[in-house]
């Protein structure tokens, strides 16, 4: 189960068109703080990419057309990360428009994203493991698929959280990246397993459904996060309590004397 471009890249993507102008690409630059959209034709598809250094000095008026980049270099949802990250770093791009077989734009996968892929904690290997542990422990058989699960009905398996990464999942989930959490599905209940800090950030953004690597396994099953989720009387996310003052357990923060 090797990591895939469709795991990480970016869904909601700002694109401009052909006939928009500078001035447009600038107040969305000034609006969003990115440094660059890929161009598009009214069917969606991929003719140009516009950055920052495109537009300096440039008439405010004339055409996006008139001062994008033609020859591009992109990536396909099914590629393998890896390869995608060998590219970016060969050619020197921090980015690449993620295209179908159509052209037409469906993503972008950045070099940030290259990075979260080889620290974050949910991803196929990891439901794998998990998967061949329940098979091991419990004797049976576990059937792993990806959907959507709905955010009100996850049982958490933890209490607590912490304030400084959830800000951090709040902005990932605004950006509209695809990290997947993982949830045991037995009868009708859905066991949160991992992403619990993201389904806290869905939950206060509005968000009611979150990808999910879900593991199903038989109602005769009695698993050991069950005695925990009674023995804590966790019912639903609104149980999570939320940390503030305590920075995550990985993240060190130095001072240095400033003499």
């Amino acid at each position: 189960m090797k990591q895939k471009v469709a795991d990480y890249m970016t869904r909601n993507v700002i694109t401009l068109k052909p006939d928009d102008t500078v001035e447009d690409a600038i107040r969305i630059i000034e609006k969003t703080g990115h440094d660059g959209f890929p161009v598009v034709d009214k069917d969606g598809r991929l003719v140009g990419y516009v950055s920052s250094m495109d537009l300096l000095r440039k008439d405010l008026n004339a055409k996006i057309s008139d001062v994008m980049t033609r020859s591009l270099y992109v990536a396909r949802e099914y590629m393998d990360l890896r390869d995608a990250a060998r590219v970016m770093f060969r050619t020197g791009h921090s980015k690449l428009p993620v295209v179908d077989d159509k052209g037409r734009i469906k993503g972008i996968i950045t070099n940030t994203d290259i990075i979260r892929s080889q620290i974050e904690r949910a991803d196929p290997s990891k439901v794998s493991k998990l998967k061949e542990t329940i098979e091991k422990v419990h004797g049976t058989k576990v059937r792993v698929y990806n959907g959507e699960v709905e955010v009100d009905r996850l049982i958490p398996t933890q209490t607590k959280i912490y304030a400084d990464e959830l800000r951090g999942r709040i902005y990932e989930l605004r950006r509209g990246l695809a990290e997947p959490v993982v949830v045991i599905k037995k009868g009708g209940k859905m066991f949160l397993v991992d992403g619990h800090h993201r389904a806290v950030a869905a939950k206060k953004i509005g968000m009611d459904r979150l990808d999910a690597y879900i593991l199903e396994v038989p109602e005769n099953v009695e698993l050991g996060m069950e005695k925990l989720v009674r023995k804590k009387k966790i019912k639903s996310i609104r149980d999570i309590e939320v940390i503030e003052d305590v920075p995550h357990p990985l993240v060190e923060i130095t001072f240095k004397n400033s003499k």
